[in-house]
């Protein structure tokens, strides 16, 4: 295992080559040379239509495609590969979800639990699939701190619950919801779990089968891999009842003029030429972090949140949503600076090279009702999100900005 320190920043060229404080990670990471080379050596030496040709080229294709597969499965523990579907991102994965999962399993009074804590990807896919079939919506509110009871999700449970949608850890809090226990409640009623994987899946050691997600979704774009590549897990029986999502090529085993017949799972969800550059990616980014394990990982993102949060408490005009706990934020820290709106107080950190985010970060619902526990009008906060290649003297530039801002705007 190698050691994790300061020097992985070498292996990334946009962050060795530019004078940035790249605290952006929550809405995508940069890539390292590995993965780059990866993707560059698939399409300069094995670039070919992958399961459509016996000739050289296309069987190293399909071997790629195939390989990055097995070794999605191994990532997050599934019980075989052919539990892996590939998509272009978490958000597709929830709307292949939706669609095939949801609109062939839910009927008129049905309910589905969504998390007031999701990502819009993992909330609007639920919302349509109750509008057409004439189910309910019924939303599972976190605590004031951002935390989630487990006693009023088993209230909210129900016979007439088929489906919950939760995130595993939240993109604007950084908490780790405890899926186990929540997935022990939900097989008790008989419905189906749907975990949002995104933000977790470079930051923690995830293990769909000892989780009990049904269904568990995530974006490579978000763990050091290409964008345009994503990953939907789903248990093998309930993929072998789901209908296709897309219709095309590569997805059938026959078809004549009066019959279709759907190839095996995953392949009846990957219609058309599929994409062996991202997958390649993929498979190169979860080995790059497999490289330095995920104990190191959390200690060094761990090290720095802890350093963020004692900065930031010394500045009482700062709201930190969450609380202000290293172990409740795990490399995400959103905040409210007192008098300034977050996308001015981004726009002063863009100005001085430090990268972070403004705005509901596609969590609109999250930002409405914690606000009512803060006392204020503001639906949107300022985010910093960080990664292994993040450094203290990073964080320490962003304390700087920070603590500059209000006498910046006169305040």
């Amino acid at each position: 295992m190698r050691e994790l320190d300061d020097k992985v920043r070498e292996v990334f060229p946009i962050i060795k080559n530019n004078d940035i404080a790249y605290l952006d990670n929550g809405a995508t990471t940069q890539k390292p040379e590995c993965v780059l080379n990866a993707v560059k050596k698939y399409y300069n030496e094995e670039n070919a239509n992958p399961m459509r040709g016996i000739y050289e080229l296309s069987v190293a294709a399909t071997d790629a495609y195939e390989n990055a597969r097995e070794a999605a499965a191994e990532f997050i523990n599934a019980g075989d590969a052919s539990e892996i579907v590939f998509t272009r991102n978490a958000s597709e994965s929830v709307n292949l979800i939706a669609y095939s999962y949801g609109m062939s399993q839910v009927n008129e009074g049905d309910e589905i639990i969504v998390s007031t804590a999701e990502h819009h990807s993992n909330l609007l896919p639920w919302k349509h699939v109750a509008e057409v079939k004439k189910a309910k919506v019924v939303f599972y509110d976190p605590e004031p701190a951002g935390e989630f009871d487990i006693d009023k999700l088993s209230a909210l449970l129900s016979d007439k619950t088929k489906i919950v949608a939760i995130t595993q850890v939240s993109n604007v809090i950084g908490r780790i919801n405890d899926i186990k226990a929540i997935s022990k409640l939900v097989h008790e009623k008989g419905a189906v779990l749907v975990v949002d994987g995104a933000q977790a899946i470079a930051h923690i050691r995830v293990n769909v089968k000892d989780l009990g997600a049904d269904f568990y979704v995530f974006s490579g774009h978000k763990m050091y891999a290409p964008m345009g590549i994503g990953v939907m897990y789903g248990r093998k029986e309930l993929l072998e009842k789901m209908p296709p999502f897309l219709f095309g090529g590569e997805m059938i085993e026959s078809v004549t003029k009066e019959r279709t017949t759907y190839a095996e799972v995953p392949h009846k969800f990957e219609a058309g030429t599929v994409n062996v550059g991202g997958a390649v990616g993929l498979h190169a980014a979860m080995d790059f972090i497999k490289q330095y394990g995920f104990e190191q990982i959390v200690a060094r993102e761990n090290m720095l949140t802890s350093v963020a949060l004692d900065g930031m408490r010394e500045m009482p005009y700062v709201d930190i949503i969450g609380g202000d706990m290293v172990c409740n934020h795990h490399g995400i820290v959103a905040f409210r600076v007192e008098g300034v709106h977050p996308h001015d107080v981004a726009q002063v950190f863009a100005d001085a090279g430090v990268c972070v985010r403004a705005g509901h970060h596609c969590a609109e619902p999250l930002h409405r009702y914690l606000a009512q526990f803060a006392g204020t009008r503001i639906n949107s906060s300022t985010r910093m999100s960080i990664a292994m290649y993040n450094t203290v003297s990073e964080v320490e530039r962003f304390l700087d900005v920070l603590s500059s801002i209000r006498g910046l705007m006169g305040l």
